[in-house]
């Protein structure tokens, strides 16, 4: 149950870019967009991809637009790729943002399509470190004995709410995906590029790397 509230959780998170906190005097303002941003993006991808009825190509295609209008994908990759990022050239790293974005949608879309009625429901916020607002939030469902539990750190330029990152139970979902790709460029010893063919085979990357997901 839990791995799958993350496959679910991950769908929202981590769209890591450099943004500037509105001030100090603004404070309780940005608290609450940053609630009611939470708690809209939520609301969003439930009405745009749990629709029944639809193929797997249009979920898909639906995440894809809901994922490059609300996340930073380009920045989110650079950072989960880590150091390997800056020794990479210019071609491969512009191929491993196009399969990073690919991969993305063929590991969470059609993780909607088991949606099974779950809501999330904002609890608190908090500033944190002067530059990010810290949302509480639960996550209930009618299959879950107890809610889950899920923080989410934001950030905000001139009025847009961004996810920096996102805690479930304690784990970090960006630092997870960072430690998977590590793990994988590490089996191949370093090789960017044998990394990246793994990649271009994305249906079963991303499908391996959900089932070592479920499996911890």
């Amino acid at each position: 149950m839990l791995n799958r509230w993350r496959v679910f959780v991950g769908c929202l998170v981590l769209a890591l870019g450099v943004f500037v906190y509105p001030g100090q005097g603004q404070a309780d303002d940005f608290r609450e967009g940053a609630a009611k941003f939470i708690q809209s993006l939520a609301d969003r991808a439930i009405s745009t991809l749990t629709v029944q009825g639809i193929t797997k190509s249009e979920r898909r295609e639906r995440f894809r637009s809901f994922l490059n209008e609300d996340f930073a994908v380009n920045t989110i990759g650079k950072w989960v790729l880590g150091k390997y990022w800056n020794q990479a050239n210019e071609t491969q790293q512009s191929e491993y943002l196009k399969l990073f974005e690919n991969l993305l949608v063929v590991t969470y879309a059609d993780r909607f399509a088991d949606y099974k009625g779950e809501k999330l429901s904002v609890l608190d916020t908090l500033v944190k470190d002067g530059v990010d607002v810290v949302v509480y939030t639960q996550i209930d469902g009618p299959d879950s004995p107890e809610p889950l539990k899920i923080d989410w750190r934001v950030r905000a330029k001139e009025g847009k709410y961004k996810i920096v990152d996102v805690m479930v139970t304690g784990i970090s979902m960006g630092q997870t995906q960072r430690s998977e790709f590590a793990s994988v460029i590490h089996k191949h010893g370093g090789d960017i590029d044998k990394f990246i063919a793994e990649m271009r085979d994305h249906e079963n990357f991303g499908s391996k790397n959900t089932e070592q997901s479920r499996a911890k």
